[in-house]
């Protein structure tokens, strides 16, 4: 197994999203890169193991959205011999962010969008690899191997080498200050692609990989991949069957946030009560954030699906 070191991006607050830097021969390359202000822990990263920029070979964004992608065009600055890696629906957006950063400046606002993201540049095309599903890339004496995982975001690529999977949000998130009571891990269902089923298929692909180590961008090594697939899948089943009822719903397409929300906060302490997970309030809070972004994702979804259908 290739040398995997784990970057913590300090995004938000610590352990929360991660950068991946693997190597192998005289060869680097960087698995998803945060924003423009998590660069420099990259480098020093980099710099710490012996390496240069430019030996850096590849720059693999498992998709676009702004904490796994928004540093990408600075890092690819710093890294001149570097080709960025991308899923083929990802790529046009590194390439030409302005959809992606009007579209997240509308829902942050301008202030918070630059305190937490800076600047999004431009990316030469030349620069930018689609990659296929399936598709197969030389690092040093190693092979990366590229799996199209949708169900979270309809961009997203997993990338394995030999028995080691990075998972970008596709095999759910980790959080390292929620597994003092035993594992804990839970799906994205954020907007704006979210699909349980695909979802729940990608997480079957992930698990049959071969792979026997997980590494979630938030955040770190996982182990037990059967376990961690069996739990994101309960949580997913309860996330699909949340979409069907939100779409017949009384609720108006203004109230579904809030609908949707409120049945998963149930949810989930039905699930803690269970599993007699005696969090504290600091831990709850750390959990809010993406059961918040969650019920929007579901709600989302059947927005669309109401309006289609009208």
């Amino acid at each position: 197994m290739s040398r995997v070191t784990t970057i913590d991006c300090e995004y938000v607050f610590p352990q929360f999203a991660a950068a991946y830097l693997i190597e192998d021969a005289t060869e680097a390359a960087f698995i998803d890169n945060n924003t423009l202000h998590a660069v420099p822990r990259l480098l020093a990263a980099l710099k710490a193991r012996g390496l240069t920029p430019a030996q850096v070979r590849y720059i693999i964004v498992t998709h676009v959205h702004l904490d796994h992608a928004s540093g990408t065009a600075e890092l690819l600055r710093h890294c001149p011999q570097a080709t960025i890696l991308a899923h083929p629906r990802a790529a046009p957006h590194l390439i030409d962010p302005a959809k992606l950063v009007a579209s997240a400046r509308q829902v942050y606002g301008a202030a918070i969008f630059d305190k937490l993201y800076g600047a999004i540049l431009p990316i030469d095309a030349k620069r930018v690899r689609p990659l296929d599903d399936g598709a197969r890339v030389a690092l040093g004496n190693r092979e990366l191997r590229f799996l199209h995982t949708r169900g979270h975001a309809n961009h997203h690529f997993c990338i394995q080498d030999g028995d080691t999977i990075f998972t970008g949000d596709a095999f759910g998130l980790r959080y390292p200050a929620l597994q003092k009571h035993g594992l804990f891990v839970l799906p994205s269902t954020s907007p704006t692609d979210f699909d349980a089923a695909l979802a729940v298929a990608s997480i079957e692909r992930i698990a049959a990989s071969g792979a026997t180590h997980a590494y979630p961008t938030h955040f770190g090594e996982v182990t037990d991949l059967a376990r961690v697939a069996q739990e994101l899948t309960h949580h997913l089943d309860f996330s699909g069957a949340l979409l069907e009822r939100a779409l017949v719903s009384s609720s108006t397409d203004a109230e579904l946030d809030a609908f949707c929300l409120t049945e998963i906060q149930a949810h989930m302490e039905r699930y803690t009560r269970e599993r007699k997970l005696p969090w504290a309030t600091a831990e709850r809070e750390l959990l809010k954030f993406d059961l918040q972004l969650n019920a929007q994702g579901i709600a989302f979804v059947a927005r669309k699906r109401r309006h289609a259908a009208a």
